[in-house]
């Protein structure tokens, strides 16, 4: 994975898993044991699912540039789809509060996607690649700068 993805899926991620943590201490105060276990399944499965996404995306862009932004959107709507799917599959579970579960999931995937876009507005990324053979072209033999 290059630096500058890296860097990106990083900065998503620490906060993400920072509001995660702050939702299972409150989870746990409010709902006991099974509200901060909730509030931590659901942290997991957001960085989890948000971080292959994030991986997929970028793969995508370097291998299928045209491609980009109608993968993005279906991306994102994939995630958020298997997220809703996440929940009901696990809406009446006994392993963990499902509401702390739901609304930690709900939280730690809205700050995903706020870190990561404040994350690539602020990551200098070349949109066009520069020709690292300029110099080599018959029209610019002969110029001296």
């Amino acid at each position: 994975m290059p630096s500058n993805d890296a860097r990106i899926l990083l900065q998503a991620a620490v906060p993400t898993a920072a509001v995660g943590a702050i939702a299972a201490v409150v989870s746990g105060v409010v709902a006991g044991g099974k509200g901060a276990l909730g509030a931590i399944v659901a942290t997991l499965v957001v960085i989890l699912f948000m971080g292959i996404g994030l991986y997929v995306l970028q793969r995508v862009a370097k291998s299928l540039p045209h491609l980009f932004q109608a993968m993005g959107l279906l991306l994102y709507t994939a995630q958020i789809l298997l997220l809703f799917i996440f929940v009901a599959v696990f809406k009446n579970t006994s392993l963990f509060n499902p509401k702390s579960f739901a609304l930690t999931l709900v939280v730690t995937t809205l700050v995903w996607i706020g870190a990561q876009a404040r994350a690539h507005m602020k990551a200098k990324i070349l949109y066009v690649e520069p020709d690292p053979s300029k110099g080599d072209k018959p029209e610019n033999k002969g110029h001296s700068s």
